[in-house]
């Protein structure tokens, strides 16, 4: 039944906001199943969902009569919530929406028209690319409608029906609009979410009763915490962090003659050449073996030996009172270094290794459980630093990353690291004499030379690219394509590394997952490294979830 009402007020639009969200919750795992690529991180609906129901939740606490106030408090809750590269556009369409309808305090045909067509502009301004078959081209046509259409209805409630079935024609020619959608017979994910928002909107401006969530989506942990438990391992195998500088001298000894010596000595291994100087971090229980050995290419700078061993004896409070502790000391220090890290990672021994590398902050995270822009902005504001880097380690954190500059007086460089080894190798490559320009430059170059293939299992049947994938596949996955199906994880990642590797290769970085055996995983290692004499391969325990293993090639 329709609505006769022609100006939209406050406590109308607050509640249509919350039964819009409570849609989207009930609805986010058909939203995720739409995900085209057939690995476990299909988290479009959750991503959305857990931006617009932070936002929503904010806006239901805001006091105001003014239609145009909620909705600079929905846009501003929906940024700092944004999760994805799906949360992040759909916080640009409210922010969009609520920058159309400014200085009106109930809303009429003409100003929902505005807010679409300025939700249009903004999402748009937000993509450096725009892909046309997605979220974007559903905002667009819903705002052509509008545009178009504003004047021909008697109420909002028949305008609001009117643009929710433009929505649904947009929605359905994305199949058409993009190859991988039609190969799999499916409609964009962000679109649909975007859809199912304006259906629990629509519902209520009918008169509909409110909606209730009947599915949990649970806001995302406390990284800082979880990182803070979980910081080193009992059993500790090799008991010192080592790390140092080589300021090159010996030209005739190549560094994967170095990297070969040491590789056996230890584990977390990263030994980064950059022409005069080599970066080496390792976990050894032979620290002055592995010094010995550097003196033959340099002298050496930065010399830092830990003993994790004695660093973990040694923790006797608990994580709550260390993070207890951290947060109030964060709140009152003023900054006091120069450069800081925040790095996104997820599984234990990447998080340890990131640790053993100086990076200030950990922010769980990754494939299935993206952090909102508010975690990451939290971890920054933590960091006693003037300028922090932000290392997303994968695509769809990028964008959030991105909005935590407007929100902090800190200098925000993100570093468009799309994995874990890119984000290592940033890390590893940085430099406290240079500028923040220099690091972030420098750091942004050398990541986009690592190779990265991971392996995971498919999570659905579908046929991608010609090949038919069924649920359960072991699926080698390099850059943003399938590269190969086996049915073994590790003969996927074999394939990856012969994929990956050519003449100017030097070392094969192996990561295992937190479901993989280490006997099994050193077994990959040796067939590697029998397979590939003349480059150096270094196991390492990653502990991540969703991939079996990370393969890096340098």
């Amino acid at each position: 039944m329709m609505n006769n009402i022609t100006q939209l007020d406050a406590a109308l639009l607050k509640k249509m906001i919350t039964s819009a969200a409570a849609e989207l919750a009930n609805k986010r795992r058909e939203v995720d199943d739409l995900n085209v690529f057939p690995v476990p991180d299909g988290d479009t609906g959750t991503n959305m969902s857990l931006t617009f129901s932070g936002a929503a939740a904010a806006a239901a606490e805001y006091e105001t009569d003014r239609a145009d106030k909620l909705l600079s408090k929905l846009a501003s809750a929906a940024l700092r919530n944004a999760r994805g590269n799906s949360g992040v556009i759909l916080s640009q369409i409210i922010r969009g929406f609520s920058k159309g309808v400014e200085g009106k305090k109930t809303l009429s045909a003409e100003d929902i028209k505005n807010g679409l067509v300025s939700s249009k502009t903004t999402a748009y301004r937000a993509v450096m690319k725009p892909t046309e078959g997605t979220i974007l081209t559903v905002i667009r046509e819903i705002s052509e409608f509008a545009e178009e259409n504003y004047t021909v209805f008697g109420s909002l409630s028949e305008f609001a029906h009117a643009i929710l079935d433009a929505g649904e024609k947009s929605l359905e020619s994305t199949t058409e609009l993009l190859p991988a959608l039609k190969q799999a017979g499916v409609v964009d994910a962000g679109g649909k979410g975007l859809i199912t928002i304006a259906e629990g909107l629509v519902h209520i401006l009918d008169g509909g009763e409110e909606i209730v969530s009947t599915e949990q989506t649970a806001a995302h942990p406390d990284a800082h915490g979880a990182a803070a438990a979980s910081d080193v391992p009992v059993d500790i195998k090799y008991h010192y962090c080592t790390e140092f500088i080589i300021n090159k001298d010996n030209q005739r000894r190549k560094v994967t003659q170095f990297r070969s010596a040491i590789s056996e000595k230890g584990d977390c291994m990263l030994v980064i050449d950059d022409e005069d100087i080599v970066k080496v971090h390792i976990h050894t229980n032979h620290p002055g073996y592995v010094i010995e050995q550097a003196l033959k290419l340099g002298e050496l700078t930065n010399l830092k030996i830990d003993n994790m061993k004695y660093q973990h004896d040694s923790k006797v409070i608990t994580a709550e009172q260390s993070a207890a502790t951290e947060a109030k000391a964060a709140a009152a220090a003023k900054p006091k270094k120069k450069f800081g890290f925040a790095a996104v990672s997820a599984g234990s021994g990447l998080t340890e290794l990131f640790r053993s590398l100086d990076v200030d902050e950990i922010i769980e995270g990754g494939q299935t459980m993206n952090p909102s822009t508010e975690e990451l902005l939290s971890a920054v504001e933590r960091i006693p630093a003037e300028t922090v880097f932000i290392l997303p380690n994968n695509k769809n954190i990028i964008m959030a990353a991105e909005q935590v500059a407007p929100l902090t007086k800190k200098d925000i460089r993100v570093i468009p690291t799309v994995n874990i080894p890119q984000g290592i190798t940033a890390v590893s490559a940085f430099d406290d004499s240079l500028s923040a320009d220099d690091n972030a430059a420098a750091m942004t170059e050398l990541c986009a030379e690592v190779k990265c293939g991971q392996v995971t299992y498919a999570a659905r049947d579908t046929v991608l690219d010609g090949t038919e994938i069924k649920k359960g596949d072991c699926l080698g996955i390099c850059g943003s394509r399938i590269d190969c199906v086996s049915d073994s994880p590790e003969k996927a990642a074999a394939a990856l590394a012969e994929e990956m590797t050519d003449d100017d290769s030097g070392i094969i970085s192996v990561y295992y997952g937190a479901d993989v055996d280490a006997e099994t995983a050193q077994t990959l290692a040796d067939s590697l490294a029998e397979k590939y004499p003349e480059l150096d391969v270094s196991l390492n325990f990653g502990g991540q979830p969703v991939y079996c293993y990370i393969i890096s090639v340098e």
